[in-house]
């Protein structure tokens, strides 16, 4: 199976959070598909943490490293179809843009972000949780 997951589970992952042992246990046998701009969004992430000094400068490229070396499959999203998401839910594109990439992809979503999660139970998407 095929999950698509967003940025939050990667950092989860990279920065060691309590839920970085359950990530790797529930992703172990499957295939991660995320929007193309995956990459982006944990830089930016990154430097948010930064400028919040809740991490520091010399951590960054083991943090980043960390984060990228999760095999992921990179794919185009309908950023209108994203936009469209983003208007009717009043949220930001990034988080639509995984969004819609389950939609498009008819994957099941693996987030931690509770807000994301709101929004793919009213799109109907399937959800990756703990049980």
């Amino acid at each position: 199976m095929k999950y698509v997951a967003d940025t939050s589970t990667f950092l989860a992952v990279a920065l060691q959070e309590p839920e970085r042992s359950w990530l790797i246990k529930v992703t172990e046998d499957q295939d991660l598909l995320a929007p193309s701009v995956l990459p982006y969004e944990i830089g930016n992430a990154l430097s948010a943490m930064l400028k919040r000094k809740a991490i520091r400068p010399d951590v960054i490229e083991a943090i980043w490293r960390a984060a990228t070396s999760v095999p992921v499959e990179l794919a185009e999203v309908d950023i209108y179809a994203a936009l469209l998401v983003a208007a009717r839910f009043n949220i930001y594109a990034y988080g639509a843009y995984f969004l819609q990439c389950a939609v498009e992809a008819r994957c099941p979503l693996l987030t931690l972000d509770v807000p994301m999660k709101i929004v793919a139970r009213q799109l109907n998407l399937a959800l990756v949780e703990p049980q």
